[in-house]
C-alpha cells in the first residue's frame, strides 16, 4: 500500500532496464515507488479517480500495490506498453475500447495534481516529431544539416546530388517486424540518387547531409545536469549497429551548445533530454535529434550512475533538486 506518503509513480514497461536503474536507487534512498503499466489496464490494473471541486483524488490499484492518486509527488514517464482490450470484443468494440482507455487512464495519469513530470506524456509526444526538433533546433542556435523530409522521389535524387553524402533515417523509431513477427530495426544509412525510385512515394522520408565526423556525441540533460559523452569506434554511420566496438568518454560541454540544448528543452516543456551530435574535424557539434525519451542505460557505470543520481534526484525531490 502507498498511501499517504509523497510517492513516486514510474509508468512503464516491466521489461525496462533503464527504469530498473531509477527505481534501485529510489529504493536506496527510501523513497516510496510505484511501478505501473497502463498497458495491463483493465486485466491487472483497475482505477477509480474521483474528481470534485476540491480537484482529483482517487486510487490506483496494481496486482501487488494500491496508490492514493494526491499522494504522487513525481511521475517518471517511461516506455509503457500500448493499451489493449479483451481479446473476445469485436474489433470495432476493441478499437473503441482502447480509446477508452487511453483517454480515460491516460488522461488521469496525466493529470496529477501537484506532480513534478520527468517528462509529461504530451511534452514527450510534441518533442517526438522531427520536423518540430529540426525548426526548434535550427531557432535555438544549434548546427543542423541541411535536410529533406519528402515523398517526391525526385525532389529526394536532387537533393541527394546536391547535399551528397546523404543519409537516410526513418522519422520515427516505430515497432516493425517480418512475417514471423521477429523484431527488426530501420537503421540509419547512406543512400545515393539512384538507389531512389518511386517506391519513395509511399510515404514519407528523411534525408540528410551526412556530416564528416570524427566522432559521436550523446548528451543526456536532466534538468539543469548535462552529460555529454564521446563515442569513438563506429566502422558505420549508425553507431547503434556497433555498440561492441565503441569507448566512451566524458566530456565537457561548449557552453554555446549548453545554451542551445537548454532553450530546446524549456521550449518543449522537456525536463529530460537525450540529444545526439556530430563531431566534426574542426570541433564543431551538428546537431542530429532529440529523444525526449531516449536511453543511457547501457554506458559503463561511471557514467550511468551520474545520470542516475540526477533523475532520482528530479523524483525524489519533485523537480526542486
Amino acid at each position: 500500500m502507498a498511501a499517504g506518503r509523497p510517492t513516486v509513480l514510474v509508468v512503464t514497461r516491466l521489461d525496462d532496464a533503464t527504469a530498473d536503474e531509477v527505481i534501485t536507487e529510489l529504493n536506496r534512498r527510501r523513497v516510496p515507488v510505484v511501478r505501473l503499466d497502463p498497458g495491463g489496464f483493465p486485466a491487472t490494473v483497475t482505477a477509480a479517480a474521483v474528481f470534485d471541486s476540491l480537484g482529483p483524488g482517487g486510487t490506483l490499484t496494481t496486482e501487488t500495490r494500491t496508490l492514493d492518486l494526491d499522494s504522487v509527488r513525481s511521475v517518471y514517464w517511461r516506455r509503457p506498453t500500448p493499451y489493449t482490450a479483451d481479446l473476445a470484443m469485436n474489433q470495432q468494440t476493441a478499437r473503441w475500447a482502447v480509446e477508452e482507455a487511453r483517454y480515460g487512464l491516460g488522461g488521469v495519469l496525466a493529470a496529477l495534481p501537484g506532480a513534478h513530470y520527468l517528462n509529461h506524456p504530451w511534452r514527450n509526444r510534441d518533442a517526438d516529431y522531427k520536423p518540430a526538433q529540426l525548426a526548434r533546433a535550427a531557432r535555438c542556435g544549434l548546427t543542423v544539416p541541411p535536410t529533406l523530409i519528402t515523398n517526391d522521389p525526385g525532389r529526394a535524387r536532387a537533393f541527394a546530388a546536391e547535399h551528397g553524402p546523404v543519409l537516410y533515417k526513418p522519422l520515427r523509431e516505430s515497432d516493425y517486424a517480418d512475417v514471423e513477427g521477429r523484431s527488426l530495426t530501420v537503421w540509419i544509412d547512406d543512400v545515393t540518387p539512384d538507389q531512389i525510385d518511386d517506391r519513395i512515394r509511399h510515404t514519407a522520408h528523411l534525408f540528410q547531409q551526412r556530416v564528416t565526423k570524427t566522432a559521436d556525441i550523446r548528451l543526456t540533460a536532466v534538468g539543469e545536469h548535462l552529460f555529454a559523452v564521446r563515442i569513438d569506434g563506429s566502422p558505420g554511420v549508425d553507431w547503434r549497429r556497433h555498440y561492441d566496438r565503441l569507448t566512451y568518454t566524458p566530456i565537457p560541454v561548449p557552453p554555446e551548445i549548453a545554451k542551445g540544448v537548454r532553450i530546446y528543452l524549456d521550449a518543449f516543456g522537456l525536463v529530460f533530454g537525450a540529444f545526439d551530435f556530430g563531431l566534426d574535424p574542426d570541433g564543431l557539434w551538428h546537431w542530429y535529434e532529440c529523444n525526449p525519451n531516449g536511453q543511457w542505460a547501457w554506458f559503463p557505470d561511471h557514467i550511468t550512475a551520474p545520470i542516475t543520481a540526477a533523475l532520482a534526484d528530479q523524483l525524489q525531490h519533485g523537480g526542486h533538486a
